[in-house]
């Protein structure tokens, strides 16, 4: 199977910690996509996301600065067993948290539509949770 990487980089007005947060803590992520979501804290641990649309593992996690994960999606011509993988950098910069956003092994087919649905899906909507104090 041919596979595709996406890259993004989002700006968000809150620390790197409450980005992290708002990925990582079920009821923050919860919030702001208006789903049920289950997320371990832990390495290895497994989350599901969007009411089951999207499971996997993390792989790696700094709090604050860096979040690893495996993701599968329930979508149409992507083989039951596939993982991308999802890779979440967050740094300070200039009073803003900037958020280096790279998915790997993205069967082609998929490609665009989840490059576009990462905007849609979570980053605008990240940025309205924040936008309307939904990070405290």
């Amino acid at each position: 199977m041919k596979t595709k990487t996406i890259k993004q980089a989002i700006s968000f007005n809150t620390s790197p910690i409450k980005v992290y947060e708002m990925i990582m803590d079920a009821e923050k992520h919860s919030a702001f996509t208006q789903s049920k979501v289950e997320m371990s804290p832990e390495v290895k641990g497994d989350f599901c996301v969007f009411d089951g649309y999207c499971h996997g593992y993390n792989i790696e996690l700094i709090e604050g600065e860096k979040i690893v994960q495996a993701w599968h999606f329930e979508e149409d011509g992507w083989p039951e067993d596939h993982y991308s993988i999802c890779t979440f950098h967050i740094d300070l910069e200039n009073n803003k948290t900037k958020l280096y956003f790279e998915q790997s092994g993205i069967p082609e087919h998929k490609a665009k539509s989840l490059f576009d649905g990462w905007e849609k899906y979570y980053w605008k909507p990240m940025k309205e949770f924040i936008k309307n104090g939904g990070v405290k």
